[in-house]
């Protein structure tokens, strides 16, 4: 129980970030690239959205899969989906 805990207060630690949580909530509706996330997520830089999105990928939170110059991220754990649908169908405005 214990370790659980702290591996839910530790993923908590990684999306409360306002940024994070917008770039999760986009990719739960599909996998995008920086290009397709920087458009709907204009309120940062390309190399910040990038940096956010290495943190997510370095938690395990996201997956990355290279096609051509893109790489297309996606949610790596159905939980975390599930998490952040509760979030967003709750509290977010999110189109």
């Amino acid at each position: 129980m214990i370790d659980n805990a702290r591996e839910i207060a530790e993923l908590l630690k990684v999306l409360a970030n306002e940024n994070r949580l917008m770039i999760v909530c986009h990719l739960i509706d599909a996998p995008m690239t920086v290009t397709e996330l920087h458009e709907k997520i204009n309120t940062l830089t390309q190399s910040a959205l990038s940096q956010h999105l290495a943190l997510l990928r370095a938690h395990g939170i996201l997956s990355s899969e290279k096609r051509g110059l893109s790489i297309t991220y996606s949610i790596k754990d159905n939980r975390i989906t599930n998490v952040i649908k509760v979030l967003k169908e709750n509290y977010c405005d999110i189109k």
